[in-house]
């Protein structure tokens, strides 16, 4: 048995316009954009790039070389394939870290700073750490050397493939592909389109997640009977920050379904691939559902967000209100101090008496001010809100 190659690679989304800034600058540390053009020259020596080539199969994607015997595949709808081509079964494992540090450390910050401007990622999908998936391959390996190398990464297998010209066993983050006859352009096929799959469904379980951990947030909101005047705006504040989520969050899932159209036309129009879709055809159409379920859940999630917003606005509202009616009243009361004052004199006299008057009603102003002031603050509001029950089921 031989260890020729290992993959690794990712999924997110774009076109064939960052395609073409991604191109612009691996060729010339070039960007269009107001980007500081010595990081550009930085972040692209550190990719270490050779021979670049530019073609079309079935979409429209980006190869180079690179000196640390690394080459990449960048896809004009962003997905990512990087493959080691100098690997050995004793340094299998130096091996996958070498690949994975050039995509995290190298790769990545280059493109997360050439796309650093625009609408944001949302933190809780930046901070998420990415679980990757490695192929493996092999020159005409044996059932038992498959095996080994499975007890040694993972010690399950999840499935197993086999046709006369490749087969596949699969743990959880591991691919072994045992190359019988088949050309290595066609394996890298299957694992693009595995690699796409695969990170299509992380994608739609972290929104999954996510959606689970806002409306949460959004209930700790409005788990409590009443509040206080003073929490509204805070309240409100929090409601604002998880509705940036949201929107940011929902426009991603709304771009999700054309590339999946587009990834299946490509791998259902492969005749090299007929065999493995007969078994894996189907998770398009799964996708697809689960996509959509997704997608029902997040407009669940933004309606439920903007009653809430709603509820807060109208609290605001009322306190507000309440408040000028409360400084109506001190300013009414003044202003009768102040007549009353005038008409019981015949004429403006400079006295200690009239001085300690003023400071007085002043000092009356000033404390009943402050005193409606901090009655309207911690004064309750009642949240007046459907209750229901959650049903676990429907998660």
């Amino acid at each position: 048995m031989k260890i020729t190659n290992v993959y690794v690679g990712g999924w997110f989304q774009r076109t064939m316009l960052q395609l073409t800034e991604i191109y612009d600058f691996l060729r010339e540390s070039k960007s269009h954009l107001d980007l500081d053009q010595e990081k550009l020259q930085n972040y692209r020596k550190e990719l270490a790039i050779g021979k670049i080539d530019y073609g079309v199969n079935g979409e429209e994607f980006i190869e180079f070389t690179t000196s640390f015997d690394i080459s990449v595949k960048i896809f004009e709808d962003g997905l990512i394939v990087l493959n080691n081509r100098n690997v050995s079964e004793d340094t299998l494992f130096a091996d996958i870290d070498k690949v994975t540090d050039y995509y995290e450390n190298k790769l990545s910050p280059a493109f997360s700073y050439l796309f650093s401007l625009g609408a944001p990622v949302p933190k809780e999908l930046a901070n998420i750490a990415t679980v990757y998936p490695y192929f493996i391959v092999c020159d005409k390996a044996t059932k038992n050397n498959i095996a080994d190398l499975l007890t040694r990464t993972e010690k399950q297998k999840y499935f197993e493939f086999t046709n006369e010209k490749y087969d596949v066993v699969r743990g959880d983050k591991y691919y072994f592909i045992n190359n019988k006859k088949q050309s290595l352009d066609k394996i890298e096929k299957y694992i693009e389109s595995q690699i796409f799959i695969r990170e299509f469904k992380g994608q739609l379980h972290r929104y999954l997640n996510l959606h689970r951990v806002i409306w949460e947030k959004i209930d700790k909101v409005k788990e409590n009977a009443s509040v206080k005047g003073a929490d509204i705006i805070s309240f409100n504040t929090k409601l604002e920050g998880y509705a940036k989520t949201v929107n940011l969050i929902d426009g991603r899932i709304n771009q999700m379904g054309t590339y999946i159209s587009t990834r299946e036309k490509i791998s259902k129009s492969d005749e090299e691939l007929t065999e493995f879709l007969k078994i894996s055809g189907y998770r398009f159409e799964t996708l697809r559902d689960t996509l959509s379920y997704i997608q029902y859940l997040w407009d669940m999630t933004q309606t439920y967000l903007n009653s809430a917003q709603k509820l807060f606005n109208n609290l605001k509202s009322d306190v507000t209100s309440k408040s000028i009616n409360s400084l109506t009243i001190v300013t009414s009361m003044s202003a009768g101090a102040s007549i009353i004052s005038l008409i019981t004199k015949s004429e403006p006299k400079f006295t200690i008496f009239g001085l300690l008057y003023f400071f007085i009603l002043a000092f009356l102003g000033w404390g009943s001010t402050k005193l409606l002031k901090y009655i309207s603050k911690n004064r309750k509001y009642t949240i007046k809100d459907v209750s229901f029950d959650k049903n676990i089921d429907e998660k």
